[in-house]
Protein backbone atom coordinates (compact mmCIF):
# COMPACT_ATOMS: atom_id res chain seq x y z
CA UNK A 1 0.00 0.00 0.00
CA UNK A 2 1.38 3.33 -0.72
CA UNK A 3 1.32 6.40 2.03
CA UNK A 4 -1.67 7.98 2.84
CA UNK A 5 -2.06 11.52 1.55
CA UNK A 6 -4.47 13.91 3.48
CA UNK A 7 -6.18 16.85 1.77
CA UNK A 8 -4.42 19.68 2.10
CA UNK A 9 -7.82 22.09 2.27
CA UNK A 10 -8.53 20.18 5.16
CA UNK A 11 -8.38 22.69 8.12
CA UNK A 12 -9.75 25.54 5.88
CA UNK A 13 -12.99 22.91 5.36
CA UNK A 14 -13.15 22.96 8.83
CA UNK A 15 -13.03 26.54 9.76
CA UNK A 16 -15.66 27.12 6.91
CA UNK A 17 -18.20 24.33 7.58
CA UNK A 18 -18.29 25.40 11.68
CA UNK A 19 -18.98 29.73 10.65
CA UNK A 20 -21.32 28.51 8.48
CA UNK A 21 -23.12 25.25 10.31
CA UNK A 22 -23.41 25.53 13.84
CA UNK A 23 -24.46 21.26 14.12
CA UNK A 24 -21.54 20.86 11.61
CA UNK A 25 -19.25 22.66 13.85
CA UNK A 26 -20.18 20.66 16.97
CA UNK A 27 -19.38 17.36 15.23
CA UNK A 28 -16.22 18.48 14.06
CA UNK A 29 -15.59 19.64 17.41
CA UNK A 30 -16.04 16.23 18.46
CA UNK A 31 -13.93 14.43 16.47
CA UNK A 32 -10.99 16.53 16.60
CA UNK A 33 -8.50 13.51 15.38
CA UNK A 34 -8.35 11.94 11.78
CA UNK A 35 -9.20 13.55 8.15
CA UNK A 36 -10.14 12.12 4.68
CA UNK A 37 -6.73 10.38 3.11
CA UNK A 38 -5.87 8.61 -0.30
CA UNK A 39 -3.75 5.83 -0.72
CA UNK A 40 -2.77 7.20 -4.33
CA UNK A 41 -4.06 3.96 -5.95
CA UNK A 42 -7.12 4.46 -8.67
CA UNK A 43 -7.60 0.23 -8.55
CA UNK A 44 -7.27 -0.08 -4.66
CA UNK A 45 -9.59 2.66 -4.24
CA UNK A 46 -12.65 1.68 -6.26
CA UNK A 47 -12.35 -2.22 -5.25
CA UNK A 48 -12.78 -0.72 -1.87
CA UNK A 49 -15.85 1.07 -2.38
CA UNK A 50 -17.59 -2.08 -4.09
CA UNK A 51 -15.85 -4.04 -0.82
CA UNK A 52 -18.08 -1.55 1.20
CA UNK A 53 -21.11 -1.85 -0.35
CA UNK A 54 -24.37 -2.24 1.89
CA UNK A 55 -21.84 -3.44 4.59
CA UNK A 56 -20.54 -1.92 8.12
CA UNK A 57 -16.83 -0.31 8.06
CA UNK A 58 -15.72 -2.93 10.21
CA UNK A 59 -16.91 -5.83 8.24
CA UNK A 60 -15.78 -4.26 4.95
CA UNK A 61 -12.34 -3.97 6.96
CA UNK A 62 -11.92 -7.35 7.62
CA UNK A 63 -12.95 -8.53 4.31
CA UNK A 64 -10.00 -6.14 2.51
CA UNK A 65 -7.36 -7.85 5.04
CA UNK A 66 -8.35 -11.24 3.94
CA UNK A 67 -8.10 -10.03 0.00
CA UNK A 68 -5.05 -7.97 0.43
CA UNK A 69 -3.91 -11.43 1.85
CA UNK A 70 -4.33 -13.73 -0.85
CA UNK A 71 -2.85 -11.01 -2.98
CA UNK A 72 0.19 -11.20 -0.98
CA UNK A 73 -0.40 -7.36 -0.61
CA UNK A 74 -0.15 -6.18 -4.17
CA UNK A 75 -3.56 -5.32 -4.92
CA UNK A 76 -3.26 -5.22 -9.01
CA UNK A 77 -5.71 -5.44 -11.63
CA UNK A 78 -3.38 -8.72 -12.49
CA UNK A 79 -3.21 -10.00 -9.54
CA UNK A 80 -7.26 -9.91 -9.00
CA UNK A 81 -7.88 -11.21 -12.65
CA UNK A 82 -5.24 -14.37 -11.89
CA UNK A 83 -7.91 -15.29 -8.75
CA UNK A 84 -10.39 -18.00 -8.50
CA UNK A 85 -13.94 -16.89 -7.88
CA UNK A 86 -13.60 -19.13 -4.84
CA UNK A 87 -10.50 -17.31 -3.58
CA UNK A 88 -12.75 -14.05 -4.15
CA UNK A 89 -15.97 -15.87 -1.94
CA UNK A 90 -13.00 -17.03 0.66
CA UNK A 91 -12.52 -13.57 1.22
CA UNK A 92 -16.02 -12.81 2.28
CA UNK A 93 -17.00 -11.09 -1.71
CA UNK A 94 -20.51 -12.01 -2.69
CA UNK A 95 -21.24 -13.58 -6.09
CA UNK A 96 -22.09 -9.93 -7.61
CA UNK A 97 -19.10 -8.69 -5.87
CA UNK A 98 -16.65 -10.89 -7.21
CA UNK A 99 -17.86 -10.44 -10.76
CA UNK A 100 -17.99 -6.52 -10.24
CA UNK A 101 -14.60 -6.44 -8.61
CA UNK A 102 -13.43 -8.77 -11.91
CA UNK A 103 -14.84 -5.91 -14.34
CA UNK A 104 -13.24 -2.83 -12.43
CA UNK A 105 -9.84 -4.95 -12.37
CA UNK A 106 -10.31 -5.95 -16.12
CA UNK A 107 -11.18 -2.66 -17.19
CA UNK A 108 -7.62 -0.94 -15.74
CA UNK A 109 -5.68 -3.78 -17.91
CA UNK A 110 -7.85 -3.06 -21.17
CA UNK A 111 -7.58 0.62 -20.76
CA UNK A 112 -11.47 1.06 -20.38
CA UNK A 113 -10.68 3.75 -17.62
CA UNK A 114 -7.80 6.84 -18.06
CA UNK A 115 -6.74 7.37 -15.10
CA UNK A 116 -4.09 9.86 -16.24
CA UNK A 117 -6.89 12.02 -17.46
CA UNK A 118 -8.81 12.75 -14.33
CA UNK A 119 -7.21 15.18 -12.46
CA UNK A 120 -8.36 17.41 -15.47
CA UNK A 121 -11.44 16.36 -15.63
CA UNK A 122 -14.84 17.56 -13.85
CA UNK A 123 -16.47 15.31 -11.09
CA UNK A 124 -19.13 15.01 -13.73
CA UNK A 125 -16.85 14.08 -16.33
CA UNK A 126 -14.83 11.36 -14.23
CA UNK A 127 -18.17 9.86 -13.18
CA UNK A 128 -19.42 9.31 -16.16
CA UNK A 129 -16.08 7.58 -17.41
CA UNK A 130 -16.52 5.20 -13.94
CA UNK A 131 -20.02 4.31 -14.40
CA UNK A 132 -19.12 2.59 -17.72
CA UNK A 133 -17.46 -0.42 -15.47
CA UNK A 134 -19.07 -3.47 -14.51
CA UNK A 135 -21.06 -2.77 -10.78
CA UNK A 136 -19.81 1.16 -10.89
CA UNK A 137 -22.63 3.43 -10.10
CA UNK A 138 -23.13 7.04 -9.24
CA UNK A 139 -22.69 6.04 -5.39
CA UNK A 140 -19.45 4.30 -6.48
CA UNK A 141 -17.86 6.96 -8.79
CA UNK A 142 -18.61 9.47 -5.63
CA UNK A 143 -17.11 7.74 -3.27
CA UNK A 144 -14.22 7.68 -5.56
CA UNK A 145 -14.54 11.39 -6.06
CA UNK A 146 -14.27 11.86 -2.32
CA UNK A 147 -11.41 9.29 -1.42
CA UNK A 148 -9.56 9.15 -4.31
CA UNK A 149 -9.26 12.62 -6.11
CA UNK A 150 -9.98 14.09 -2.79
CA UNK A 151 -12.61 16.61 -4.44
CA UNK A 152 -13.30 19.07 -1.59
CA UNK A 153 -17.15 19.31 -2.92
CA UNK A 154 -19.08 16.17 -3.31
CA UNK A 155 -22.42 15.74 -1.29
CA UNK A 156 -23.35 11.78 -1.68
CA UNK A 157 -27.21 12.09 -1.61
CA UNK A 158 -27.69 8.36 -2.73
CA UNK A 159 -25.29 7.32 0.63
CA UNK A 160 -28.24 5.50 3.71
CA UNK A 161 -25.41 6.02 6.39
CA UNK A 162 -25.24 9.68 5.26
CA UNK A 163 -28.73 10.52 5.16
CA UNK A 164 -28.80 8.65 8.56
CA UNK A 165 -25.86 10.93 10.11
CA UNK A 166 -27.51 13.71 8.87
CA UNK A 167 -31.05 12.57 10.65
CA UNK A 168 -29.37 11.88 13.91
CA UNK A 169 -27.54 15.08 13.82
CA UNK A 170 -30.13 17.31 12.55
CA UNK A 171 -33.27 15.83 13.58
CA UNK A 172 -33.91 17.73 16.26
CA UNK A 173 -34.11 21.11 14.24
CA UNK A 174 -36.68 20.27 12.69
CA UNK A 175 -38.96 19.24 15.27
CA UNK A 176 -40.88 16.22 13.35
CA UNK A 177 -44.39 14.67 14.83
CA UNK A 178 -44.36 12.05 12.46
CA UNK A 179 -42.39 9.83 10.58
CA UNK A 180 -40.68 11.52 7.87
CA UNK A 181 -40.33 9.89 4.18
CA UNK A 182 -36.79 9.70 2.82
CA UNK A 183 -36.83 11.61 0.32
CA UNK A 184 -37.72 14.25 2.48
CA UNK A 185 -34.66 13.37 4.20
CA UNK A 186 -32.41 13.68 0.95
CA UNK A 187 -34.25 16.98 -0.01
CA UNK A 188 -33.16 18.11 3.74
CA UNK A 189 -29.78 17.33 3.42
CA UNK A 190 -29.29 19.06 0.27
CA UNK A 191 -30.51 22.31 1.24
CA UNK A 192 -28.46 21.86 4.59
CA UNK A 193 -25.48 21.47 1.79
CA UNK A 194 -25.93 24.36 0.52
CA UNK A 195 -24.28 25.61 3.65
CA UNK A 196 -21.33 23.34 2.96
CA UNK A 197 -19.97 24.61 -0.09
CA UNK A 198 -17.32 24.40 -1.28
CA UNK A 199 -16.95 21.54 1.01
CA UNK A 200 -19.79 19.49 0.96
CA UNK A 201 -17.02 16.02 0.66
CA UNK A 202 -15.76 17.34 4.21
CA UNK A 203 -19.22 17.27 5.72
CA UNK A 204 -20.10 14.54 4.55
CA UNK A 205 -17.22 12.53 6.41
CA UNK A 206 -18.08 14.26 9.65
CA UNK A 207 -21.42 12.54 9.26
CA UNK A 208 -20.12 9.63 8.88
CA UNK A 209 -17.63 9.82 11.81
CA UNK A 210 -20.47 10.09 14.20
CA UNK A 211 -21.68 6.84 13.14
CA UNK A 212 -19.56 4.63 13.32
CA UNK A 213 -15.96 4.32 16.01
CA UNK A 214 -13.75 3.33 12.72
CA UNK A 215 -13.28 6.17 10.12
CA UNK A 216 -14.67 5.60 6.69
CA UNK A 217 -11.32 4.38 4.50
CA UNK A 218 -11.38 3.01 0.57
Amino acid sequence: MGEIVRPVYWQEACAHLTRRDKVMGELIAAYPTGMLGTRGEALVTLVRSVVGQQISVKAAASIWARFEAVLDGRVTAEGILALSDEQMRGCGFSGSKVRYVRGIAQGFADGTVHPGLWDGMSDEAVIGELVKLPGIGRWTAEMFLMFFLMRPDVLALDDLALINGFKRAYGATFKDKDEVPLKVWKQRMAEAGAKWVPYRTVACWYLWRSLDPEEVAY
